[in-house]
């Protein structure tokens, strides 16, 4: 009987180098490449990873921007007052040339100037000025002060600095002898002493307010007037916000409520005060007009001064 070998189960046998027997290694290409298995759990791993990665960096670029926005907050005022002055600027040059509106910009900013000052002096935040062509300037607030006699300075202020800011063109002028600078103190006058027909929203009916309410009919009657003698859309404009706010204020006083009594009690003597400005102001701007009143005609083009 010959004898067999018996085949005993045991461990796989292992290579030189410890690699597996070919009949033992995992499923593989024949170019030593993963099991298209693990191939596809790799890839799925490198999209997930590339995901997160763009996601984190989008993240951080919104944040990024949201920061740079926060930043740039407190400037926005200042580009919005730029902005409007320099497109005011560039309307304004189509008629008049770009010195004479540069030069009417500056004196609009320099009278809503007055506001602000005088509003963050009542305590009241007020926005940066922003200009209109060919309607001026304004400026925005929550209100206009506690009572009548608040709200008549912050009236008032408005044209007491651009009267300042008339005379300072008129001094120059005078001393350089430039027609220009004449021409820019008689449009500052000009305008300044418009602001002052007693009719809300200009300054003279805020001044109305604290001496006598009853003096807004009387100039949106002017006003009228003006509009049927030299029809203009600006006047037109004014004349329909006047009469707007002129019968939303007149009726609140006829509720004769506490709080529409306590804003409009002045005492006698601020009264007189507001009146003294008031008058004052329209002798010293007509006077001013008057010595820097250098125009032939209403034709005139100051592209030539």
């Amino acid at each position: 009987m010959e004898n067999q070998e018996l085949s005993l189960p045991g461990p796989a046998p292992v290579l030189e180098g410890g690699a597996l027997p070919p009949s033992e290694r995992p499923a593989e290409s024949p170019f030593g490449e993963p099991a298209p298995r693990a191939r596809a759990s790799r890839e799925l791993r490198r999209r997930i990873g590339g995901f997160l990665a763009a996601a984190a960096a989008v993240v951080a670029k919104f944040f990024s921007a949201i920061k740079g926005v926060l930043l740039l907050l407190p400037k926005l005022k200042v580009l919005t007052t730029a902005g409007t002055a320099f497109v005011s600027i560039a309307a304004y040059s189509i008629f008049w040339g770009w010195r004479f509106a540069l030069g009417f910009v500056v004196l609009l900013f320099v009278h809503e100037i007055g506001h602000v000052i005088q509003l963050r002096r009542e305590g009241i935040k007020a926005s940066a000025p922003m200009f209109i062509p060919f309607m001026g300037a304004l400026i925005t607030a929550k209100s206009l002060g506690q009572n009548a006699l608040a709200e008549a300075r912050v009236g008032l202020a408005g044209p007491v600095l651009g009267s300042l800011g008339a005379a300072a063109c008129l001094a120059i002028g005078e001393a350089t002898n430039s027609d220009l600078f004449r021409a820019l103190a008689y449009i500052g006058f000009f305008l300044n002493l418009f602001n002052l027909l007693p009719v809300v929203p200009l300054d003279g009916g805020r001044a109305m307010a604290a001496m006598a309410p009853w003096m807004w009919f009387l100039g949106l009657g002017a006003l009228v007037a003006l509009v049927l003698l030299f029809p203009n859309p600006i006047l037109l404009i004014i004349v329909l916000l006047g009469a707007m706010e002129t019968w939303r204020r007149w009726r609140a006083r006829k509720t004769r409520s506490l709080e529409q009594a306590a804003y409009y009690r002045v005492a006698p003597r601020h009264r007189l005060l507001v009146g003294v400005v008031y008058i004052g102001l329209i002798v010293l701007l007509a006077l001013g007009m008057h010595e820097s009143h250098i125009l032939s005609s209403a034709g005139h083009s100051f592209g030539s001064i």
